[in-house]
């Protein structure tokens, strides 16, 4: 997305109006009367953006991955918040087979579907069966896992992601072992050819999307393990367009390939959007971004998402706070510092209502906020008793506020409501938490992040 930004802007101020319109007609939509009606309020600090990986076979990706029919699918999906202050960002991947809970969503007749528990992340993205896929669905499932709202999604699939390879001319990977055909295609009978060799290189195209497609044969063979793969190329790739320098001439086929290869939502679908939107990433450094991982632990052959951990990550987010730093001089910047800021409720003043059978929850949460100072003004039972997650509804010009009590509570939402002041309904979730788990400091998720500038050779996999 900055890539495609910052080519149309150097485009358009170089004086090559024409490209401007060329490329303005590449960018596919999707409807966003797919969105849910209950979504996040919008974010006040910071903004976020889903972006999703379509394995499709339909069209020219036929020729690009094997697999048979033309659904929508997807392999690869990260939600990529961008702090407030410009300069810092970080990307979380979350894994296809993620057991999560998949809202309402639109089918191309116009009808809904029912809320599905307990399913696998990449099936949002299926739901309806277009060789398109569904890009509200999995925008709808993310707001709903995350409490975050998505301001922006992008859509990429295989043809548009090899060619943007080819466009930069190649993208350095790093692999501990050869890699033979077999490991590509498990099936095979037999090691077949080798691949790719063992060490530093570069890729571009097809062998491009077959290394980031790459699951067995190297590390532990997981799901898991490809996404660390996966997001070290994102940070091989954003490396070589800033390496190659910002020219007209460089700067063209990048942008026709990757505008042919995307699919947005509507506030991106124009070249001057995508400007606008670029130009507010320009300031970001390459170690100033960093990528995590979701939280997670094996349920059988699907991945758990491990609470208080992953709630606690979404607070971070929420309140634009940075993430724990892996190590190296702890300086507070976004993606991370060295000591979890304490909560700080001074000045803030919030009721507290109980959204559960459970006797007793709003005065634990109750004395859980007064301990960091802020000013309960009263407790009652909500008339919704059977809530399961926390909600902090807040009313204009006290977001930010209500994020910082949203920290005390890990996976609780926000919600803007016309009332002013700040009400907290705690939910089942909270109720059987561990008392002493209540203050959600910001993540350590980065603890075990990389950044785009990080060494290609390191933290590939695991196992």
């Amino acid at each position: 997305m900055l890539a495609v930004g910052l080519s149309l802007a150097v485009l358009v101020g170089a004086g090559v109006g024409w490209a401007f319109l060329r490329l303005n007609g590449n960018i596919d939509t999707f409807g966003a009367d797919g969105l849910s009606d209950h979504r996040p309020s919008s974010a006040a600090l910071g903004q976020n953006v889903l972006v999703i990986g379509s394995d499709s076979r339909s069209g020219e990706n036929s020729s690009l991955g094997g697999g048979e029919g033309d659904v929508g699918r997807s392999d690869t999906a990260f939600l990529l918040h961008v702090y407030a202050d410009g300069e810092h960002a970080v990307a979380v991947s979350i894994p296809r087979d993620t057991l999560v809970e998949i809202p309402a969503c639109k089918l191309p007749d116009g009808t809904w579907t029912e809320p599905r528990d307990q399913a696998m992340f990449n099936a949002a993205f299926s739901v309806g069966d277009t060789p398109g896929g569904n890009p509200a669905c999995t925008q709808n499932t993310v707001e709903k896992l995350t409490g975050l709202r998505v301001d922006h999604t992008v859509v990429v699939d295989f043809q548009g992601f090899a060619a943007l390879t080819e466009a930069v001319g190649g993208v350095r990977i790093c692999l501990p072992d050869d890699v033979y055909q077999r490991d590509l295609d498990p099936n095979r009978p037999t090691r077949g050819e080798r691949v790719f060799r063992k060490g530093v290189q570069e890729v571009q195209g097809q062998a491009a999307l077959d290394y980031v497609r790459l699951r067995y044969g190297v590390g532990d063979g997981s799901d898991i393990g490809r996404i660390k793969r996966q997001q070290a190329f994102v940070g091989a790739l954003m490396k070589k367009v800033r390496e190659d320098g910002l020219t007209p001439t460089r700067l063209l086929p990048l942008a026709d390939a990757a505008t042919r290869s995307l699919t947005v939502d509507p506030g991106l679908g124009s070249a001057d959007r995508l400007i606008s939107f670029a130009m507010s990433l320009k300031d970001v450094e390459l170690d100033d971004i960093r990528f995590v991982t979701v939280p997670w632990r094996y349920e059988g052959a699907r991945v758990a998402v491990v609470q208080p951990e992953a709630g606690a990550l979404w607070a971070a987010l929420r309140a634009d706070e940075p993430l724990d730093e892996p190590s190296g001089d702890q300086k507070k910047k976004g993606g991370g510092k060295a000591e979890p800021a304490e909560v700080d409720g001074t000045g803030i003043q919030v009721s507290v209502r109980n959204g559960t059978t459970v006797t007793g929850l709003a005065a634990r949460a109750a004395d859980a906020l007064t301990a960091h100072g802020f000013t309960v003004t009263g407790t009652a039972t909500d008339l919704d008793q059977g809530r399961t997650a926390t909600v902090v509804h807040h009313g204009p010009g006290d977001r930010e506020a209500a994020a910082t009590a949203a920290r005390l509570f890990p996976g609780a939402e926000l919600a803007a409501s016309p009332d002013p002041g700040i009400r907290v309904t705690v939910g089942q979730e909270y109720a059987d938490a561990p008392e002493d788990d209540e203050a959600a400091e910001p993540s350590d998720a980065g603890r075990d992040s990389r950044s785009a500038a990080d060494d290609i050779c390191s933290d590939l996999s695991y196992g």
